[in-house]
């Protein structure tokens, strides 16, 4: 039996958020200004909230036979090979050329677009499209 790629946030970065929001709980904890409890409350808040994504959501996307399989806080999306369009899409900002994968999805009227990172996938974007060109039947 094949086993079917998939990709996902690095559980070490994931890890990272974890202690990290952890480490700031703690701050506010211990602090005995209200502001300073205020502000770290509200900072592992988004710590936790982006840790708990990364865990909640893995794996991120999934490829077989069918199609591919996309987690999200809704849910997950089957988007079947005919119906979605994988792109590779390139952005300079501040000096800093970003890569991303955009899944196109389309179904009569309705479509939608997803964007993934190489936060979202724990993998270089054009090496997971080189995998989904391949896979495509």
């Amino acid at each position: 039996m094949t086993e079917h790629p998939s990709w996902s946030p690095r559980p070490v970065a994931v890890g990272l958020t974890w202690a990290l929001a952890a480490i700031v709980l703690l701050g506010a904890a211990l602090s005995a200004e209200n502001t300073t409890r205020l502000l770290l409350g509200t900072a592992t808040a988004f710590l936790a909230a982006l840790a708990a994504y990364g865990t909640v959501l893995r794996p991120r996307l999934a490829a077989d036979d069918t199609g591919l399989t996309l987690r999200t806080v809704t849910g997950p999306r089957h988007l079947p090979w005919h119906e979605v369009k994988v792109k590779l899409a390139h952005t300079r900002r501040l000096g800093r050329e970003v890569t991303t994968l955009e899944l196109d999805w389309e179904r009569g009227e309705d479509e939608q677009l997803y964007v993934l990172t190489v936060t979202d996938l724990g993998a270089d974007p054009r090496d997971v499209a080189d995998v989904l060109h391949a896979l495509r039947p």
